[in-house]
């Protein structure tokens, strides 16, 4: 769980930079910068996970591969969903508001991700006797 936490915290900080720089410093539209965000984070967050917090887990396959990128991409839409509520259903739209509703979403679609990672995608190793 540390490990996660730390590849995670990592992925956060990417996200939080990379949705900043596009949506308050190029003035990218509130949804573009979220995804595109989101997706630079979950391409670091894999390299993260594979070769620092389960690297001790099953070996790279193409399997595990797919798993990743499709639960990352149901998290990246349920990570956008929530912020659309936030941003323009509840009126955070201020750069203090929108790095809110962002914080927000990222915690709520990271606990979906902490399960089906750990589950799913990078599964222990089991050994024979």
């Amino acid at each position: 769980m540390v490990k996660f936490g730390a590849v995670g915290g990592s992925g956060i900080a990417v996200n939080f930079l990379v949705f900043n720089l596009l949506l308050h410093g190029l003035m990218w539209a509130p949804m573009a910068a979220t995804v595109i965000a989101s997706c630079v984070a979950m391409g670091s967050n894999y390299l993260g996970f594979r070769f620092f917090a389960y690297r001790d887990r099953a070996s790279r396959t193409r399997r595990q591969i797919a798993l990743f990128f499709a639960f990352s991409g149901i998290g990246v839409i349920m990570e956008s969903a929530l912020f659309y509520i936030g941003y323009h259903g509840l009126g955070m739209n201020t750069p203090l508001g929108s790095n809110l509703a962002k914080a927000l979403s990222i915690v709520l679609a990271s606990a979906f991700r902490f399960l089906v990672y750990r589950t799913w995608v990078f599964e222990q190793v089991k050994h024979g006797r």
